[in-house]
């Protein structure tokens, strides 16, 4: 299993990805897998290997990034009415860079 998807595949080009919103550090777009109808994975642009291993310089890169979570989130909620937002860690992380899914419905796989 790849050990960082979202470095070696999504922000190198190598798959393509229907981007939903971008910042100069921060990349959501729908998942190319989805395991809920509606599936957006929202990342930073630069590598975090995971939400507990965030340092305190990257207070303004997580303020971003939740600032395009909360946008995404909002945009979901008002099309579909209630959305989720979660994290992994651990051994529940399959890519072990930071990453947040934004999702609604009911979990299809």
């Amino acid at each position: 299993m790849m050990e960082d998807f979202y470095c070696d595949e999504v922000l190198n080009g190598k798959t393509q990805v229907k981007r939903v919103l971008e910042t100069e550090n921060v990349l959501a777009y729908y998942h190319t897998r989805p395991y809920w109808p509606i599936h957006i994975v929202a990342i930073p642009k630069r590598h975090i290997p995971s939400l507990i291993t965030l340092e305190e310089s990257d207070n303004d890169l997580l303020l971003e990034l939740f600032g395009v979570i909360k946008k995404a989130a909002t945009m979901v909620t008002e099309e579909h009415g209630a959305c989720r937002v979660l994290t992994n860690l651990g051994d529940y992380q399959d890519s072990k860079h930071l990453h947040w899914h934004i999702v609604s419905g009911e979990k299809i796989r």
